[in-house]
Order: C-alpha cells, then sequence, then structure tokens
C-alpha cells in the first residue's frame, strides 16, 4: 500500500481553480487535492463556486483531502500580499473577523467532504507571545467545534518563527486541551528551522497530514522534493514510523525547470513512493 498523493493546489494559487487545470491534476495520476483557498484561486465563500467545484471534481473522479485556511483576503491578482488574516491577532474583531472567514472556508465540507483543515496559528514570522496564544486558543476553542460538526479535524501547521515551531505547538495542545486539535508537518519549514527529524519527533503523536516540499535551508522555496538539500532518506524513514500512515501532500511553488510542474511533482510522487516502500520492506519481513 503506497502512501496517499495529495496535490496542494498552492503551485496554482495564483490562478483560478478551473476544469481544465482538475483534468491535467487527473491525467497526472494524482487522485487527491488540498485546496488553497485564496478568493482569487477558489471562492469558497460563493456557493456558485462550491457547487462547480463540487461537480468537476465528480467530473474528473478527484477528492478532496484537505483545504488550507485563508491566510490573507484580497488578494488581488498582480499583487504580493493581501491584509493577514490571524486567528492569533490580538485585536479583538480582527481576530474574529478572521475565525468568520475560517467558518466560511469549513462551510465548504457541507456541499465538498474533505478530512482536515490545515491551519496556521499567526502570520509571518512571529515571536512567542501569550498574548497571541490567547487569542489562538479562544480562536480555535470555536473553530474546532465547527469543524467537527461537519467532519473535519483542524492540523496546525509548524511556520517559520517561535510562535508555531513544533514545541510551541505541542505545549500549546498541551496547555489548552483542546485535545481534537492534531498537526500538519511540513518538511520544508522544519528544514530551514529546527531540521526535519528534530521536529518530526515533537510532532509524531500528533501529525495526520503534511506539507512536502525542499529547500536549500536558508529560505522557503517549496522545491520539488530531491531539488533543495533535505535528506529524504532520512525524512521518509520519519514519516513511515508515523503512528498512522500519512499521506504525502506536494506543497510546491511554480519554478522553471524540466517539465510542467505536473510531470515534476508525478515524478517526486513515484520517487518517493519507490523509496518508501524500500523503507518499508525491511520492517515488514522481520
Amino acid at each position: 500500500m503506497g502512501m496517499q498523493r495529495v496535490l496542494s493546489t498552492y503551485v496554482f494559487a495564483e490562478q483560478p481553480l478551473t476544469t481544465v487545470l482538475l483534468a491535467e491534476i487527473a491525467r497526472a495520476n494524482i487522485p487527491s487535492m488540498e485546496i488553497f483557498c485564496a478568493p482569487a484561486h477558489f471562492n469558497y465563500r460563493a456557493p456558485e463556486a462550491v457547487r462547480k467545484l463540487a461537480d468537476w471534481l465528480g467530473e474528473h473522479k478527484l477528492q478532496v483531502h484537505s483545504l488550507h485556511a485563508p491566510t490573507e483576503r484580497d488578494l488581488s491578482p498582480g499583487r504580493e500580499s493581501g491584509v493577514p488574516i490571524s486567528i492569533s491577532d490580538t485585536e479583538r474583531v480582527r481576530r474574529l473577523d478572521a475565525v468568520d472567514e475560517i467558518k466560511r472556508a469549513l462551510e465548504v465540507a457541507e456541499r465538498i467532504p474533505f478530512r482536515f483543515l490545515v491551519q496556521h496559528l499567526g502570520h509571518g514570522r512571529q515571536a512567542h507571545d501569550s498574548r497571541r496564544l490567547d487569542a489562538a486558543f479562544n480562536s480555535l476553542e470555536h473553530l474546532v467545534v465547527f469543524a467537527k460538526q461537519r467532519g473535519v479535524t483542524i492540523a496546525l501547521e509548524n511556520t517559520p518563527g517561535e510562535l508555531a515551531a513544533p514545541s510551541s505547538l505541542a505545549h500549546f495542545i498541551h496547555d489548552t486541551h483542546l485535545n481534537d486539535l492534531r498537526l500538519c508537518f511540513d518538511t520544508g519549514h522544519a528544514h530551514i528551522e529546527d531540521g526535519v527529524e528534530g521536529s518530526f519527533e515533537i510532532m509524531r503523536e500528533r501529525v495526520v497530514t503534511t506539507h512536502i516540499h525542499d529547500n536549500h535551508g536558508q529560505k522557503d522555496e517549496h522545491l520539488v522534493p530531491f531539488e533543495g538539500t533535505i535528506d529524504w532518506d532520512v525524512t521518509l524513514q520519519n514519516l513511515a514510523a508515523a503512528p498512522q500512515p500519512l499521506p504525502l501532500v506536494l506543497e510546491l511553488r511554480e519554478h522553471t525547470g524540466q517539465g510542467t510542474m505536473l510531470e515534476r511533482a508525478a515524478a517526486a510522487f513515484e520517487k518517493l513512493e519507490l523509496r518508501l516502500a524500500a523503507k518499508r520492506a525491511p520492517a515488514a519481513s522481520d
């Protein structure tokens, strides 16, 4: 049994998610997706857009594994960044606004079932701050229940900076007793921070999903695996030892290279799966 192949539509976040794009993903032999919630890419707030997407998914026989919670609003095409949406915003009005935005994304599950909502704790690189963590607790207390009612589990992602470092996430869940929260392990973020192996060890018990991408240890490049400096043998060894089988969710950014992005993604899945099978084989024959 290979790992579940999932492609994050983050790689196409600059363009609308269309039936043509979904057809290409299906042709690349990728059965499942994580949909990145950015209004210009997928307008999760518009019932019509959600209905259309549901039809297209059926047409191309694709599944939705997860949604990535919105991180900014008003991202007009061509603009690098909009207004941050942060559940740990210490301004109450902005925080409630963020919660509302994430509820709209979770409501997609009423029409298109998905298992996980991948959620950032903050926005950008942030220091450890107890006021922000209190704000995040207030947000997540509501969101966890709202998600559960729709069959969705919220998975917090390790992101660069102290606020959402693996140890901070682990302490946050322990301290708040929000025991329905799970984690999304991001290989690229771990690599530029405290390293893949140590980060995974801290998160291991609660990891349910992943973001798989590579970099050279300095910047968050979102490269195709094997194009940066992550040790994929060690990384896959760790992933294979997780308490439950983890999906491989490729979260890439458009880079120039040989072949189209989807061809390169499909090739990376092949390579990762072969290496993973090799890691598991000795254990199976013991």
